[in-house]
């Protein structure tokens, strides 16, 4: 009987450490939230491990880790025994797939992105913009700028839905603490125009050293009741109109968000801002400037005189003295 139960016990240990059968090099396990041990047990099988999912039911009841096992989606690749399977589900070792949703993007963009994730399960791809805000929790408010431009990690199979959940609170958060963090240097009354100013700053800045000096030109010219006068908000009112090539035309043509023909903030952000435009929105340099203009080099020139600046365009975008 002893001999009995040694060899039993030889023979299990040996089972637990030896690579299990594959169909494939690797395959996809599918974990339900809330499904019994057994059942996992069972995935495990139709999965495509050769394994008699009654015994690896059996490892999981003896190793007293069957109650921790994670729902998840998990990869499963040749040479993994039963003890290393079992310590993946116990330790929710999901495979995990990532996402990048860069600062400046719109949100067109940033939908394009999600659409293109072909392990994210599409709950959103057919809502217009109103009805996906609606499936946030943020019924009536416009979407852009309201996510915030990270990396984000997700497993196979979730739903795009969590993801834009998740990007909407990390921008609130974000919003949140810059909000706290403003100086009287800054002229926006709440936290929303905060949002919309930092657009701007973020599609405006083409090098990070000049982005407190290009918040505290617009800071400047909203205190001095001047009109912002910048590209970027025209290009967005443009929308799927704009060819790449703004005209003077495009700069006379009226939308809510020409910041040309109408004064202050436009009505909406017009990109995901990044944590460092935040900042600065709310944070402007100590700068009495009103102008500046693109080098060439990614950096700006800044003036705080017409002429002064009407000197530099000619420099650095027309060529002349």
């Amino acid at each position: 009987m002893v001999l009995g139960a040694a060899a039993a016990g030889a023979a299990g240990w040996w089972w637990l450490h030896q690579p299990l059968r594959l169909s494939a090099p690797t395959l996809d396990l599918s974990i339900e939230p809330r499904t019994l041990p057994r059942g996992v047990a069972q995935a495990v099988r139709d999965a495509g491990v050769a394994v008699d999912p009654r015994l690896l039911y059996l490892y999981f009841r003896v190793s007293g880790q069957d109650k921790r096992i994670k729902a998840g989606s998990y990869e499963l690749e040749t040479g993994i025994t039963p003890e290393k399977l079992l310590s993946k589900l116990a330790r929710g070792e999901e495979s995990l797939y990532a996402v990048t949703l860069v600062e400046g993007w719109t949100f067109r963009q940033f939908r394009a992105a999600l659409n293109n994730e072909q392990m994210l399960k599409h709950d959103t791809q057919a809502l217009a913009d109103g009805a996906l805000m609606a499936a946030v929790g943020r019924a009536g408010v416009h979407p852009e700028g309201r996510f915030f431009p990270d990396t984000y990690t997700y497993s196979k199979g979730a739903s795009d839905t969590a993801l834009l959940k998740r990007a909407m609170r990390s921008m609130d958060k974000r919003l949140a603490a810059a909000w706290t963090q403003r100086t009287p240097a800054t002229v926006v009354k709440t936290a929303d125009q905060a949002l919309i100013l930092a657009s701007i700053v973020e599609k405006e800045t083409g090098k990070a050293a000049d982005r407190t000096l290009v918040s505290a030109v617009f800071n400047n010219r909203l205190r001095a009741g001047m009109p912002l006068q910048t590209d970027p908000t025209v290009i967005y009112g443009m929308g799927a109109g704009f060819n790449g090539n703004l005209r003077k035309a495009d700069l006379q043509a009226d939308t809510p968000w020409n910041t040309y023909t109408r004064p202050g903030l436009p009505p909406t952000p017009i990109a995901m801002p990044g944590k460092a435009s935040l900042l600065a929105a709310v944070q402007p340099a100590d700068s009495k400037a009103l102008y500046f203009v693109a080098r060439g080099d990614g950096s700006s020139q800044f003036s705080e005189r017409l002429d002064d600046h009407n000197r530099a365009v000619n420099k650095y975008q027309r060529g002349t003295q």
